[in-house]
């Protein structure tokens, strides 16, 4: 409830009018009755009609106030659970943009999607059943049972037992629907995941034919949530049947009651109405209460892990107010220095060993910087650290010689354009693509970052151009489309140092060649960090930063490296050698080497029969 309290302060105004307006309407309704029996006395009595019709306006009025003020509450009620709902995802956005990559491991994408869009609402509805219909039922009680004391003690001590008997029946089953609401929100979580991986990999479940698997795994999954809803839905069941008979065992009793106490002169008619209207909107506000108590304990939970998101530390956070150095005017060091890994050692929370182990190296303006390594070597996991998705557990990573942990996360990646290996693109225009490098780029900019990432061609064949819409995650276009898109959209802006994470994997190797070309001369006082696989791609790199292992293995250039470096030699041969095992069977053992197939001398064909023919009744040469 704190969550709640906190997002609510800015709107106390509004909550207080709501309030207000909320205890008028139940105010007017429970005087109603008073007025109706009132009207009933009369007219039983044979009172004058005069004084009749004053009771019906009174009755009338409090009527039109009631519903009025119904209507205006209702109306700010929904204002003020649409704010806060609002502030709740804006700051669960911003909160994700804080978020390191581990920290979204640890969470989850799914369930920070679920805690964003699902949570919220079941949290806003439950702020409209809490005002509309649990903050009234204390007054209620209090008005409608000195109401019924005024008419008659001993009917008024039925209605208070009735009262109780459903309090105790809500209690028990409060009790143990918790439980299974706590249970819902987890379930809906794995929905969302399973959801999530079933439509993101849709193409590897038809690649090997898991189509039925998938689906009795989804089976399995909404099956759980479907028999833990049921339970819930049958709590709620039991309790409207006994609150229903709660308060028509209440209505019988005062029939039964009321008979003998009428006839004997100590009541009378319109009293009955009176105490029976007081125990039905009574009851009937205390079994809506009953229902949105049942629903508390999922909104809490709700609340519980909307808060977890909101006040968790960010494993990555910038440096205190004040404390920040301050980066406007700095650039690269005197001998040319902007991106530097003093003697780095990186370890993932959860792994046994250095994915990274005492990296040095420096990336300098104007010079291409190549990172080339086996599978899990660590490649990927230093341009993480460059960009501080992760720290470094030790060691510096310097850029325009600070620390990066010293300077704000944006004042260091606006230095930093980066191609990751996976391309994506955003649902938009191409156009507004690419500005994610740099919002006030005119078309002209553009245009030539397209030029230089060798996808002008193909973006000015399409009928729109700049402002053909691009389908989320770039799903319109193929592989290498995306990545050089993606490498447009890094070109875009004044960056200092340009991150290649295997960036051109997707790309054909003229396309490679041509690319690698027009970046040397385009790069000027730019660092470029290119991490690849494919040697072609960064044999011409001005340095060249071998890893093994975490470990750097040679750095150097491709020439050095192929007499220094026996990991960078490797790598090379396999690249570029016939494997020598086309000449021996996999058990060892000798066989003939492969011999090439005999030169087949070329038939001739005369220059009839290659023309095509034209008709089935062409006749035969």
């Amino acid at each position: 409830m704190r969550l709640v309290v906190r997002f609510m302060k800015p709107y106390w105004g509004l909550f207080a009018v709501t309030t207000v307006l909320l205890f008028a309407d139940v105010i007017g309704a429970l005087i109603i009755p008073t007025f109706a029996a009132e009207l009933l006395n009369e007219s039983a009595t044979h009172a004058s009609f005069d004084a009749m019709v004053a009771t019906a306006a009174k009755m009338g009025a409090a009527a039109l106030v009631s519903g009025l003020a119904a209507v205006a509450g209702g109306w700010c009620c929904s204002q003020l659970t649409s704010k806060v709902g609002k502030d709740m995802r804006v700051a669960l956005y911003n909160k994700s943009l804080d978020l390191s990559i581990y920290d979204f491991r640890n969470f989850g994408t799914a369930s920070i999607t679920t805690r964003t869009i699902n949570d919220v609402v079941n949290i806003q509805m439950a702020m409209t059943n809490v005002m509309g219909m649990l903050l009234p039922v204390p007054v209620i009680f209090a008005i409608a049972l000195t109401l019924s004391f005024r008419l008659d003690v001993t009917m008024s001590l039925w209605l208070l037992a009735a009262i109780a008997f459903v309090c105790v029946v809500a209690w028990f089953i409060m009790r143990t629907a918790s439980p299974l609401f706590r249970r819902l929100q987890k379930l809906l979580d794995r929905i969302g995941a399973v959801l999530l991986e079933n439509l993101t990999g849709v193409r590897v479940i038809r690649a090997f034919g898991k189509e039925r698997h998938e689906q009795r795994r989804m089976d399995d999954t909404f099956a759980d949530y479907a028999t833990t809803s049921i339970k819930a839905n049958r709590l709620f069941a039991n309790l409207d049947g006994l609150s229903y008979f709660g308060m028509n065992a209440f209505i019988v009793v005062v029939y039964f009651l009321a008979g003998g106490r009428i006839s004997a002169g100590g009541f009378r008619i319109g009293d009955i109405t009176a105490i029976v209207e007081y125990a039905i909107m009574a009851l009937f506000y205390l079994m809506m209460a009953q229902m949105v108590i049942m629903t508390l304990p999922r909104a809490l939970e709700c609340c519980e892990r909307v808060r977890l998101v909101l006040d968790h530390d960010p494993q990555i956070a910038d440096p205190a107010p004040g404390d920040a150095v301050d980066m406007s005017g700095r650039g690269p060091l005197d001998d040319g220095e902007v991106l530097a890994f003093h003697d780095v050692t990186f370890r993932f929370a959860d792994a046994q060993e250095d994915a990274l182990s005492h990296v040095d190296f420096v990336c300098r303006k104007g010079q291409i910087t190549a990172i080339i390594g086996g599978t899990g070597s660590g490649k990927s996991t230093i341009a993480m650290l460059a960009l501080r998705f992760h720290d470094a557990s030790w060691g510096k990573v310097m850029l325009d010689g600070v620390d990066v942990r010293d300077m704000t996360q944006r004042d260091l990646r606006s230095r930093i354009a980066y191609v990751q290996q996976q391309a994506w693109l955003f649902s938009g225009t191409i156009a507004e693509n690419l500005r994610y490098g740099d919002k006030d780029a005119t078309d002209r900019e553009l245009n030539h970052a397209l030029e230089v990432a060798q996808a002008d061609e193909f973006v000015d064949s399409l009928p729109d151009g700049l402002d053909s819409r691009v389908a989320q995650g770039g799903m319109n276009f193929s592989g290498g489309q995306k990545q050089r898109l993606s490498i447009a959209r890094a070109l875009v802006g004044d960056a200092q140092i340009v991150v290649f994470d295997d960036s051109f994997s997707a790309l054909d190797f003229k396309t490679d060649a041509a690319l690698r070309h027009a970046l040397a001369a385009e790069m000027g006082d730019r660092a470029v960090l290119i991490i690849a696989q494919r040697v072609s791609t960064i044999q011409h790199a001005d340095q060249i930063i071998v890893l093994s292992d975490g470990r750097v293995a040679g750095l150097g250039r491709h020439d050095d490296l192929m007499e220094t470096c026996d990991v960078y030699r490797e790598i090379v041969e396999s690249q570029t050698k016939v494997p020598s095992a086309l000449t021996s069977t996999s058990c060892g053992s000798p066989t003939r080497p492969i011999t090439p197939p005999r030169r087949i001398r070329p038939i001739a064909v005369s220059k009839d029969c290659l023309e095509p023919t034209h008709s089935s009744t062409a006749s035969a040469p």
